[in-house]
C-alpha cells in the first residue's frame, strides 16, 4: 500500500485494531481487570513515525502497593521490504521498554518500534492489569490518523453492572450483546443460578459486548477548541453496582455529588489541608497590616501567594506531600498553590473556597455521573461585598480576578467546607482587548514617520507581559521588535505598567517606516497592516461538528492616521465595511474620513461570544474571509 485511498493525505493508517477487557483471578484470590490491546499500523512516510513511539500510562497509589496497575507481555514487530523485495522483520527488544515515573500517581511504559522507515508496518500488543473495576478501560475508535477497522470486546461477569455509552459523531458498524457460559470463576461464592447449573459452583456467566467501527476518518483538530477527547468517537462506561465475589454483598457504586463532596472534605490530601490556617496566621499579619478594606486585603494576600510559590507545572487539585512541605520548598502544583491561597485568605478573615474544575486539555466534566477523577485542577472563589472573584495564583503575571486560558472550561464545583457544595460557571469578566493608534506623517522620501501606541488590557495584556518577560530587559524586547522587520526602524521606545497588573500595558514607539510602495513614479501604495495582519483564516473546514471555543470575547481596534503634504492627495481610499454576525455574535467595521490633509482610517473587530455553535461556523468563517480581504487592501496616494 503506497497510500490510503480514502485519505490520500494520511501519513499513516491503522489497518486493524483490537481491544479486550475481561475479569480474571490473577494471583491467589485477587480479581483483576485485564485489558488487552493489539494493533497494526501502516506508516507511509516519516511524518507518520510518531505512531511508532508508544506510551502506556499506568496508575499507582503511592499509599497502597496493592493498588498499582501493571503492564505485561509487551511485544512488537516492524515489517518492511528490503531492496530485493523480501519482507523482513525486526522484533522489539525487551531492554528497549522502560517505565518512566511522571508523578506520584502516574507512570508511562515507553518504547519506540525498531527499524522505522517509509512504507513499513508496525504491530504491537500488550496487557494492562488493573485493580480498578470502576474504571473499565475506555475505547477510542477515532484518532488523528484514519483507521480501516477498530473493535472492542468486553466480557462482564454477572457480578458487575455497567452502563456503556457511545461518544462522538460516528456510528458503529458492529454492535452485539450475547451471553457467555462460565466465563469467570469467582474466588469466593457464586450468584445463585447465575451459572445455569454448571458443574463449577463458582463459575458465573458473562455479558459479551462487541463494538466495531469501519472506515474511521482521521480527527481534524482545528484552532479554538477544547480537548479532542470531548469530540473523538469512543465507548465509555460507568460502573452502576456490583456484588463482591468475596462477601456476596451487593454495593451501589453510583455516587451522588454529595458523596463526592464528603470524600473530598475528609481527604487528608484536600479537606484536611484546607483546615491548616495556622500555617499562614502569623505570615499574613504583616501582609494586611493597616488595611480595613476586604478587597485590598484579598489583593495583598493574592500577591503574597504569587510571590511565595513557583508553580512546578503540575495540574492537580490535591497535595500529596502537604501544604507545609510546599511552603518550605516555595514550590508546588496548582492544588498546593491555590489551596494555600484559600487557607491564607481565610487566615486573613476572608471567606474563600476551593473550586474544582477540569482544564480545557483534560476535557469536560460529566455532571450527570459524579466521578472524582474528572477533576484535575483547583482555583479559588472569594465573595467580597456580594461580588465573586475567581483566582489562580500559579502565575505571577495574572492579575487579581483573571484566570489562565486552561481554566476556562465550562463549570467548576465549589467545595464548601461547612455547607452544601454547588456548581459555578467559570466565566470571569475578562476579555482580550487591544487598541492600536498609528499617527504618521508622510515624508518627502516616501517614508512614514510618527508614533505607534498600543494599549493592551485584560488577557491581551497578560499575553503581552509574558512576551516581555522572556527578555532580560525591556530594551532587549524592543530591540527584538525592531529586528523583526527591516522596513521598520525604532527611534524611541517606552513601555508602561509592565509590572502593574491591574493597569493597561502601554507600548509607545517612535518609528520610521518604509511601507510605501511606489507605483508609476507619481503614486504610493500604503497598507495600514504592515504587521499583525491576518493572512490565514483559522477556520478552514467545510463543516464543523463541534463548537468554536475562543475562551472569552475579544475587541481589537486600530486607528491609522497619515498626515499628507500639500503635494499628495488620496486617489483610492480604503473601503468602508460594516458586517455583523447573527445574534449579535460580532461585528467588523472599517471607516475612512479625511480632514484637511489628514487621512483617518479605523478598523474594529469584535467577537462578543466566548463560544460559537457549529451552525454558526459558516458565518464565522466568512467573517474572517472578509477581514483578510479587507486587510490586503491598499491606500493609493497620488502626487498632485
Amino acid at each position: 500500500m503506497k497510500k490510503y485511498d480514502k485519505d490520500t493525505s494520511a501519513h499513516a493508517v491503522v489497518l486493524q485494531e483490537f481491544g479486550r477487557s475481561k475479569f480474571d483471578v490473577v494471583t491467589g484470590e485477587d480479581t483483576r481487570l485485564i485489558f488487552e490491546y493489539h494493533v497494526k499500523i501502516k506508516i507511509f512516510d516519516n511524518k507518520g513515525f510518531d505512531y511508532g513511539t508508544i506510551q502506556i500510562p499506568v496508575y499507582h497509589d503511592t499509599d497502597n502497593p496493592d493498588a498499582y496497575e501493571n503492564v505485561e507481555e509487551i511485544s512488537g514487530v516492524t515489517y518492511y521490504t528490503d531492496d530485493k523485495g523480501a519482507v523482513k522483520e525486526i522484533e522489539l527488544e525487551n531492554k528497549k521498554i522502560y517505565p518512566v515515573l511522571e508523578n506520584k500517581r502516574w507512570s508511562n511504559y515507553k518504547f519506540t518500534m525498531p527499524g522505522m522507515r517509509n512504507g513499513c508496518v508496525i504491530e504491537y500488543k500488550y496487557k494492562l492489569i488493573s485493580p480498578y473495576f470502576d474504571n473499565l478501560h475506555p475505547w477510542h475508535f477515532q484518532d488523528y490518523i484514519p483507521k480501516i477497522y477498530s473493535e472492542y470486546e468486553v466480557h462482564v461477569p454477572a457480578y458487575w453492572h455497567y452502563n456503556f455509552s457511545l461518544k462522538g459523531g460516528l456510528k458503529l458498524t458492529k454492535s452485539s450483546a450475547t451471553f457467555e457460559r462460565d466465563c469467570y470463576t469467582a474466588p469466593g461464592g457464586s450468584i445463585n443460578g447465575a451459572n445455569g447449573g454448571a458443574s463449577n459452583a463458582n463459575a458465573v456467566d458473562c455479558s459479551l459486548l462487541v463494538y466495531g467501527m469501519s472506515d474511521i476518518p482521521a480527527f481534524l483538530k482545528e484552532d479554538f477548541m477544547t480537548s479532542s477527547k470531548n469530540y473523538l468517537s469512543a465507548i465509555n462506561s460507568e460502573l452502576i453496582d456490583y456484588m463482591s465475589p468475596y462477601t456476596m454483598l451487593r454495593k451501589n457504586q453510583t455516587k451522588e455529588w454529595k458523596d463526592i463532596d464528603l470524600i473530598l472534605k475528609k481527604s487528608i490530601y484536600f479537606g484536611s489541608q484546607l483546615k491548616k490556617t495556622s500555617l499562614f496566621k502569623d505570615r499574613i499579619v504583616p501582609v494586611i497590616a493597616g488595611m480595613d478594606n476586604d478587597l485590598s486585603k484579598a489583593k495583598a494576600v493574592y500577591l503574597y501567594i504569587q510571590k511565595l510559590f513557583k508553580w512546578d507545572g503540575g495540574d492537580d487539585f490535591l497535595s500529596i506531600d502537604g501544604l507545609s512541605n510546599a511552603i518550605t520548598k516555595h514550590s508546588g502544583n496548582a492544588g498546593e498553590i491555590n489551596m494555600s491561597l484559600v487557607v491564607a485568605l481565610n487566615a486573613a478573615g476572608l471567606k474563600a473556597e476551593p473550586v474544582l474544575l477540569s482544564t480545557r486539555e483534560n476535557g469536560t466534566i460529566n455532571s450527570l455521573y459524579p466521578v472524582i477523577n474528572d477533576f484535575n485542577y483547583v482555583i479559588v472563589n472569594i465573595d467580597i461585598a456580594g461580588q465573586n472573584y475567581l483566582l489562580d495564583a500559579t502565575d505571577p503575571l495574572l492579575s487579581f480576578g483573571m484566570l489562565p486560558m486552561r481554566c476556562l472550561n465550562g463549570r467548576g464545583r465549589i467545595i464548601n467546607p461547612d455547607g452544601q457544595s454547588d456548581w459555578q460557571d467559570i466565566n470571569p469578566p475578562q476579555k482580550q482587548k487591544t487598541t492600536r493608534t498609528l499617527d504618521f506623517t508622510l515624508q518627502p522620501n516616501g517614508k512614514l514617520r510618527g508614533t505607534f501606541v498600543r494599549y493592551s488590557t485584560g488577557y491581551d495584556a497578560y499575553i503581552k507581559r509574558i512576551a516581555i518577560k522572556k527578555f532580560n530587559t525591556i530594551d532587549e524586547y524592543t530591540d527584538d521588535f525592531n529586528s523583526k522587520s527591516p522596513k521598520i526602524k525604532v527611534l524611541k521606545a517606552e513601555i508602561l505598567n509592565a509590572d502593574t497588573l491591574d493597569q493597561p500595558l502601554i507600548e509607545k514607539y517612535d518609528l520610521e517606516v518604509d511601507i510605501a510602495d511606489k507605483l508609476n513614479g507619481d503614486r504610493l501604495a500604503v497598507n495600514p497592516f504592515f504587521w499583525d495582519r491576518i493572512d490565514v483564516n483559522p477556520f478552514k473546514l467545510e463543516d464543523r461538528s463541534y463548537p468554536v471555543d475562543l475562551g472569552m470575547p475579544s475587541d481589537e481596534r486600530l486607528t491609522f492616521i497619515i498626515h499628507l503634504s500639500d503635494s499628495y492627495i488620496v486617489e483610492t481610499p480604503p473601503q468602508a465595511i460594516a458586517i455583523g454576525m447573527p445574534n449579535n455574535g460580532g461585528k467588523f467595521i472599517t471607516n475612512y474620513q479625511q480632514e484637511n490633509n489628514s487621512l483617518i482610517f479605523s478598523h474594529i473587530i469584535q467577537l462578543n461570544n466566548p463560544t460559537y455553535r457549529p451552525d454558526e461556523y459558516p458565518y464565522l468563517k466568512e467573517f474572517y474571509n472578509k477581514i483578510i480581504q479587507s486587510e490586503k487592501g491598499e491606500i493609493i496616494l497620488k502626487r498632485k
